[in-house]
């Protein structure tokens, strides 16, 4: 798709595309913006151990666990085969992963810090094939494809490729690979519907009602399943996280303590307690009477995490 910038008298001008020509390009400007693009901490570059190179190593702290990042200009690459390798090396030597952070300064992680069940790889390239993009078109594979384009004007963009609708397990071709069956016995992505599965009807629509009304309040809004929770996000920040049980739906919207207004105090303020979402404010949804209400109370999150991105 075509981009334009707006001239003197309302005339159009094009940006045109500024090619990356090195690799290296990519990986150093991603790596100096890691939080801002993925919200993630870079822990080190040019990672090598048994033989294999890892371009960047980065660590979700939200969700407790490393990512692989590498970086392609070649696209005759099999991203499942790669992606499956890369974390088969990292769920076989742990402990190195492990040292790796403490190491880089970061802080101190145990073993039982990791949640190794959430690993993923992403590539990152100014182009993928067709049939690398098909080749991801599972519901449940834990691995991303970002393409990323610099243009002549300074701007870069950073976009994810989705799978369309995929219904598909990566499971259902497991047996025939022995590294993908190993990865999958212990990695999971975690899907909405693994979150709904034990939720009674009552909740079930009570979640589809409220995440339709949270996307359509901004563009950027999209959902992010996890082990425990589903995390809204907007610009690469949490702004509330629900939690899904047989009979309850909860809220915690991301804001520290003392900065909500709820005038209507239907908040529980879990700053001393412990709990699965961000942030110090729980929710626990009963009905969607006041859904305009409870609304006005996840805005005042999104323009927090917004203004704080």
């Amino acid at each position: 798709m075509p981009l334009f910038k707006i001239i003197e008298n309302g005339n159009l001008e094009n940006i045109k595309e500024h090619p990356f020509k090195l690799e290296k390009d990519i990986q150093t400007l991603t790596e100096n913006n890691l939080q801002s693009i993925f919200g993630l901490e870079f822990v080190k570059s040019e990672f090598s151990l048994n033989n294999f190179r890892i371009d960047t190593l980065a660590f979700d702290k939200e969700a407790g666990t490393f990512v692989i990042i590498e970086y392609k200009r070649d696209k005759n690459f099999s991203v499942i085969d790669q992606g499956y390798a890369y974390l088969s090396l990292m769920l076989n030597n742990k402990a190195d992963f492990i040292l790796e952070f403490n190491e880089s300064g970061k802080g101190t992680l145990r073993r039982k810090d990791v949640d190794w069940s959430q690993s993923r790889v992403i590539f990152i390239s100014p182009s993928f094939t067709t049939y690398q993009k098909e080749a991801i078109n599972f519901k449940d594979l834990p691995i991303e494809l970002w393409e990323i384009k610099r243009y002549n004007n300074k701007t870069i963009t950073y976009n994810q490729i989705k799978t369309s609708g995929a219904q598909e397990s990566i499971k259902t071709i497991s047996s025939k690979d022995a590294v993908v069956d190993q990865v999958n016995k212990e990695v999971k992505v975690y899907t909405e519907q693994d979150h709904l599965e034990g939720a009674n009807s009552e909740i079930k629509e009570m979640y589809h009602a409220l995440k339709e009304r949270i996307i359509n309040l901004d563009d950027n809004v999209s959902p992010h399943p996890k082990k425990k929770t589903i995390g809204f996000k907007i610009e690469n920040q949490i702004f509330c996280d629900f939690v899904i049980q047989s009979k309850a739906l909860k809220i915690y919207l991301n804001l520290k303590s003392g900065d909500l207004m709820d005038a209507k105090n239907i908040s529980r303020d879990v700053s001393s307690v412990g709990h699965w979402g961000n942030g110090s404010y729980e929710i626990k949804v009963q009905d969607l009477d006041d859904i305009e209400y409870l609304l006005s109370l996840i805005k005042q999150s999104i323009r927090k995490n917004k203004n704080d991105s």
